[in-house]
């Protein structure tokens, strides 16, 4: 037996019931030998790793926009903190590792520069029906490895673009990165508003702190915890109710005091008319957006805009606009 097959094997005796063994996948859009090392979502978690999209997480915004410290969160290291979380939810339900890793991984692979505030951008340029979680689906589909894709297992691919909203993934494992994602951003946006002095401990309501613990280690604590015994030998993934109803309170929060806060957000405007102007300028001069975004003349020009700009970080976006609108001194030297 060659290593992956060991490895099939262990999860076969190992993993709950309700797991998705890596044996069982449905499959890639396009067949490849299976590794003899790797299992396949291991796999997918290495593909993700390795590409392009996923090295670009570490210059977009996760809250506050470009930050200069070194200590607030980027849109990689969220992506990070959501993995290991979704890690120990799975270790201890017994589900599938691997699995939840890679879509944790590639959740937010399609998130646009600037955060949010990005993505509402190109909902108006664009199309409303953009969004992040469909344009990372879109990333690892078709923009990765000039148009190739990365060729995901149906899995991984459900469960990235399954982790926000109202969505459901049909594995428990891809539902595990939705308790993860908001685990994860909810406590660390406290500490970056904090920092920020945006925020400060003293105004988060005590009831919630009571409920969820008085620090950061205290508050993903109790609501992993709270994830993995209200999913114990379910066939779900689920937060005991006043767990849950304090976590909600708390995004509410949040919401009104950071997400939405004039200060966190006062260089928002600016950063949405740039990408605006970005949009507009690409629309009409297409032919100067790099190669890669050039190639599939069957989309139209503003969706190939917008995968241009979305995959754009902060600061290339900055430099971008600024290398094309603001004047230069003139040198004749």
């Amino acid at each position: 037996m060659t290593i992956a097959e060991m490895m099939n094997e262990r999860e076969k005796q190992n993993l709950s019931p309700f797991a998705c063994l890596s044996s069982k996948t449905k499959g890639r859009e396009h067949y490849v030998e299976p590794c003899t090392l790797r299992t396949e979502f291991q796999r997918d978690r290495d593909r993700i790793t390795h590409c392009k999209s996923f090295r670009r997480l570490m210059h977009k915004t996760q809250v506050f926009l470009c930050p200069e410290d070194d200590h607030y969160r980027t849109r990689l290291t969220h992506t990070l903190e959501v993995t290991q979380i979704a890690r120990t939810i799975a270790r201890a339900l017994f589900l599938n590792e691997d699995l939840a890793e890679a879509v944790a991984l590639g959740h937010d692979l399609g998130h646009t520069p600037f955060g949010h505030a990005g993505e509402s951008v190109l909902q108006e340029c664009f199309s409303p029906d953009f969004t992040h979680y469909k344009q990372s689906l879109r990333v690892v589909e078709k923009l990765e490895n000039d148009g190739a894709g990365l060729n995901l297992t149906y899995e991984v691919r459900d469960g990235i673009v399954n982790h926000t909203g109202e969505h459901l993934a049909s594995t428990l494992e891809g539902r595990i990165c939705k308790f993860a994602d908001r685990i994860a951003y909810i406590n660390h946006d406290i500490d970056d508003a904090v920092r920020a002095k945006v925020l400060r401990y003293d105004d988060i309501p005590g009831e919630l702190l009571d409920i969820l613990g008085k620090d950061h280690s205290a508050r993903i604590n109790t609501m992993v915890t709270s994830v993995i015994e209200s999913s114990t030998g379910k066939n779900e993934i689920s937060m005991k109710n006043d767990i849950y109803e304090a976590t909600m309170a708390l995004r509410r929060f949040l919401n009104d005091n950071v997400y939405y806060n004039p200060v966190a957000k006062h260089e928002e405007t600016r950063a949405k008319d740039l990408l605006r102007k970005l949009y507009e300028y690409f629309v009409t001069h297409p032919e100067e957006m790099p190669p890669e975004y050039l190639i599939d003349e069957s989309e139209s020009i503003e969706r190939r805009v917008c995968d241009y700009i979305s995959g754009m970080t902060d600061r290339y976006a900055i430099n971008l606009f600024e290398e094309l609108f603001v004047p230069k001194v003139w040198n004749v030297n």
